[in-house]
Order: C-alpha cells, then structure tokens, then sequence
C-alpha cells in the first residue's frame, strides 16, 4: 500500500469506529456488535480493508500494546474496598469457576469440533475470559444492580490475564512437548510469568504513584507519564519473561489505584477515553482479518458448542462460585447469563494461532474463526436479552433520574419534597447538621457532609441519579460541586443557582458558566432571590395540564408572576427549566412553578 492509500485507510478507520460507537449509543446496544459488523464487511466481505497488507510485521505488537492499554484502564478501576464485599465471589469466578469453565469448553470443543487435545485445551484457557471490553459497555445498557455489576467488572479485569497466562502455559506446553519436556517447560514457564508479571507490575505501580504523591511531576505530565511507564512495563517484562505483560500491567494498575495518597481520577478519564479509541479500531483491524470460509466451514457445530457456553460452563461456573454468598437466586441468574468474550480472546488467539501454524501444528488457524464465532454468539445473544431479564428479574438499577441536591436549607427542601411529589428520587447533601436534621424530619433522603470530598467518592451512593441541583448559598461550593459531577451526570443535566454575590461579579470574577452548569428556573434565580420569595409569601404550586386546562391557559392565568422550575412529561420524565430552555407542555404534563402573589409581584 503506498502513503495516500494507508492515510485513507486510518480515517476511514476512524470514521467507522465513531460511526459504530455513535449508532450503539444511540441504540442501547454494546458497540462490539456493530464494530465486529464493520469489520467484517470491509475485511472479508468486500475486501477493501487488509489489516496484514497495511501493518505487516506491526500488526502482532500493536495488538499487544493496545490490549496492555485497555487492561491497565480497567484495572484502575479495582478498589480494594469493593474487593473486601464481594471478594469471595470474584475469587471463585476467577479460579474454581474459570477451572470449569475451561474443561467443559476443552471437552466440548474435542468431541463436537474434532479437534485433538491440544488445541481444545488451548481454546478453551482463550475463551473462560470475559473483558472489561465488552463488559463495561454492556453494564452501562444492562444497568443491573451494584452487587452484580462490581462482581462482573471485577471478575471480566482479573480474568483477562489469568486467561492470557493460561493460554500462555499450553501453548508453551504444546511447544514443548514436540521437544519431548512438555510438563516440565510449562511449570517453569507457569513460575517465570507469575514471578517477573508481579515484580515488574508492583514496582512500577509503586514508582509512578510515588511520582505523582511527590508531585515531582507536572499535573499535565501525569497522563503522558502513564501512558508512557505502561508500555515501558509491558515491553520490559516481556523481554524478561515471555508474555508476563498483560498481569504485570493489571497489577500496576490495581497497585496504583489503591495506593494511599494517590488521585488517579485525572488518568482515569484519559485512558478510559483512550481505551475507546482502541477497542473500536482492534475489534476493526481483527474483524477484518477473519476468514469467513473457515468460520462456515466449522459447522453447525459451533452452533452446539455456543449452546454448552451458555447453558452449561458459565452456569456451572456462577453456581460454584456463589455457594454460601449472600447473593439470590435472582442475582445468580443474571450472573449466570452475562459472560460475553471480548478483545483479549481474539487478540491472543490470533497471536498464538499464527505462531502454532508456522510450527506446524494441523489446524491451528481454525483458533481465529471458531474464538470470533464465540464472540460473535456470546455478544449478539446477550447484548439483545440481558437488559430485558435484568428487569424480569428486578435486578436493574432505575433509571438515572433523579436528583442529587447540594444544600439541605429551606429552600432547597422545598424544591426536593416538589420534586419528590413528582415521583422523582431526591438526595440532599449539606455540611450543616442543622440543615439535615431538618431535612430528616420533613422524610427527605440526605447525606451529612461535602459531596466534593473524598468521604463522599467513597460512600456516596448515585444509583438512579442522573441531575445535579446546587441550591447551596454558597455560590463556590455549587461550582465545585458542579465541577465534580460534571463526568457522572453531563453539562447538561447540573443546575444551580447563583449567589448573590456572585451576580454582582463581573466575568472577570465570576465562574464561568461552564464549570457552574446551567442556572435554575425559566426565569433567573439566585439563592438570595429564591429564599426571598419564598419567605415573602410565594409558593411551590405543581399544575396538571388537560386539554380543558392547557398551556395557553396556564400562561394567561400566572403570566409573569410563574417562574418555572420542573416539568414532567408524559412518559413521566422530568425536564429542569433554564432561561435558555423553551418548552411548550401539552395536555398530560405536569408543571412546577414558583409562584408569587399578585401584591407581591406588582
């Protein structure tokens, strides 16, 4: 390929990856679907796209580099405190239930495919992995409850290397074993990677997070210094022990993230960013390598083997793993049902099954399309039916919608019990025990303490919330606030009021509008202005539309003296009003207005 055709292959690249994220948000389903379509279609189907033609020798080691990314992001997500409620769980998924996991699929693979030993030992320590790849993006449409959602994060991070590592040791046996030392090799390999993956992982953790604790780097350098000690470890404890990379990475993430003193949430935002980039383009670049000849010419078979994944290995896998926790029946089930095989069983399959074919070993090519036809099954059947179940069985978070409050004063109170009325999930957070204690007396959820502080990261619970409503009079712990959200909820959805003060500001002074969000009601508010009315005698008055009583009429009866603050829709959405936001309710709507008497407002 010369240059313009390898510059016009990476934009095209580029352009389907943002195609296939944006079309799997805007459908609810995880982008693997679409990107494995994607590739596919440019790869083997139409041939305009040749992963091998435009990388060559690159390809391997850009896979590897990638793969070492997205699992050191997902690794910085491990809080050992999470690990202390649900550890016994994850430890049996990730060692007696991936053990079953791995001789029901080498069984199964042996006597429905026909292929000898070897390779369904081999295939079967490729596919007992799950991925954060392809788990995450599920949970965020699933949305099942925290329990089940931590088990699976936790168990799709640690489960990707245990299986590399797997797959490492079998392929070191078969290697081997033409030599005619195959146990031997392969415990020493087994000893060598857990041995130089822990060591490189935990000094390198350990070396960048004192970096970052001393400060003896620049706040802007932080991300660059990261991504830059990931792929200095990975590549080092490659060299020193053949594939010890990929646990060497998770445990310097795991390492990091619970080191005391250390904020990773800047790197965090970065690489999880960074890990969308390369999971659409590997699962592009991988799909569009894949022989479909070779995946049609498995059989129905594969069809068979699909089946005892699903109804038989991860079952028998979930029900070892979850004796005596305090997990039910329902949880289980769900458990039981979401495995899906993500970027680190096609990448690695791919690796092994180019290096067993030019050793010469029959039939190793047929690793690559029977893995993808794992993935291909696992993320289609459970991506169209897991969020589905997660409601029959009442395991599914609700819907993020409702609203976090920062403040607990009068004012605030009386917006979050309107907001209640509506059928809305309030929670108040105040650093004032006055104000939460009275808060607690009038039957409105709070927390006692500052939503910005690293208490609240750790036991502030945001299930089923989706808005952000800073009502403080403090107009600088509302931009905090506002700063500190912004990633949970989106600009979109934090609001606030100013402080009096603050609109006396001028911009040279006054924050900007970006980090406070939008302000409250449809016509300007400050906390000073608010509580004013309110004492002066306006009220909170919450009004049915219907088409004898519609929006017209509401307008001409209220006129100026309705500032409107809530409306909720048909389908019982809440919609917050801006002075930018203009809304025309129909018959079947509900509004909440502040409302101030005729003397007042003339």
């Amino acid at each position: 390929m010369n240059e313009q055709q390898i510059l016009l292959a990476f934009g095209g690249v580029g352009l389907a990856a943002l195609a296939c994220q944006w079309l799997a948000w805007r459908l609810k389903l995880p982008a693997i679907l679409f990107l494995l379509i994607t590739g596919i279609l440019v790869g083997p189907v139409m041939g305009w796209f040749d992963p091998q033609t435009m990388f060559g020798p690159l390809l391997m080691p850009l896979v590897s580099l990638a793969v070492a990314l997205i699992l050191f992001e997902g690794s910085l997500t491990l809080h050992l405190s999470e690990w202390r409620e649900i550890g016994s769980v994850v430890h049996r998924l990730v060692t007696i239930g991936a053990l079953a996991t791995w001789v029901v699929i080498a069984v199964a693979t042996h006597w429905l495919l026909d292929f000898d030993w070897q390779l369904a030992i081999l295939f079967g320590s490729l596919t007992l992995v799950t991925g954060p790849t392809v788990i995450v993006p599920m949970l965020r449409v699933v949305r099942p409850n925290a329990s089940i959602a931590n088990i699976l994060r936790w168990e799709g991070i640690v489960i990707d290397p245990i299986g590399a590592l797997l797959a490492v040791v079998v392929y070191s046996f078969i290697i081997a074993s033409a030599e005619g030392h195959g146990l031997k090799h392969s415990l020493l390999t087994f000893g060598g990677v857990i041995l130089c993956g822990s060591l490189f992982g935990i000094l390198g953790g350990w070396a960048l997070g004192v970096l970052i604790r001393r400060q003896w780097l620049p706040e802007y350098l932080h991300n660059l210094a990261s991504l830059a000690a990931v792929l200095g470890i990975f590549i080092a404890a490659n060299q020193t022990m053949h594939e010890s990379g990929l646990l060497a990475v998770t445990l310097m993430g795991m390492w990091l993230a619970n080191m005391k003193g250390v904020d990773v949430r800047h790197i965090l935002h970065f690489k999880e960013n960074l890990s969308v980039l390369l999971i659409s383009g590997l699962f592009i670049l991988l799909a569009a390598r894949l022989d479909l000849d070779a995946m049609i010419g498995l059989g129905p078979y594969v069809l068979l083997l699909l089946l005892v994944i699903q109804f038989i290995a991860r079952p028998l896998n979930v029900m070892l793993s979850t004796l005596g926790s305090n997990l039910n029946w329902r949880e289980r089930a769900l458990l039981s049902w979401i495995a899906p095989r993500g970027i680190v069983a096609a990448a690695v399959s791919a690796i092994f099954a180019i290096r067993l074919h030019e050793a010469g070993h029959a039939g190793a090519l047929l690793l690559v399309p029977l893995t993808f036809a794992v993935i291909i099954g696992t993320v289609v059947l459970q991506s169209a039916t897991a969020r589905p179940l997660a409601r029959l069985l009442k395991v599914a978070e609700p819907a993020p919608s409702g609203f976090l409050i920062v403040g607990a004063n009068g004012p605030a109170r009386t917006l979050g019990k309107s907001l209640q009325q509506l059928g809305s999930r309030v929670l108040l957070t105040d650093s004032s025990w006055e104000n939460i204690r009275a808060a607690r007396m009038e039957g409105l959820p709070t927390y006692f303490g500052n939503p910005a502080s690293q208490h609240a990261d750790a036991h502030l619970d945001l299930v089923g919330f989706g808005h952000l409503l800073a009502l403080s009079p403090s107009g600088e712990l509302n931009t905090l606030a506002s700063m500190r959200f912004r990633h949970d909820f989106g600009h979109k959805r934090i609001f606030s009021l100013a402080s009096g003060q603050e609109s006396r500001r001028t911009d040279k002074h006054r924050a900007s509008d970006e980090y406070r969000g939008q302000l409250l009601g449809s016509q300007p508010l400050t906390y000073t202005k608010l509580a004013s009315l309110l004492g002066q005698g306006a009220e909170l008055y919450t009004t049915h539309l219907t088409d004898g009583f519609g929006w017209d009429d509401y307008q001409a009866l209220h006129g100026e003296r309705a500032t409107l603050l809530f409306a909720r829709d048909t389908s019982g959405w809440v919609h917050v009003l801006t002075p930018e936001r203009l809304l025309k309710p129909s018959p079947g709507w509900t509004l909440v207005a502040l409302i101030q008497p005729e003397a007042q407002a003339d």
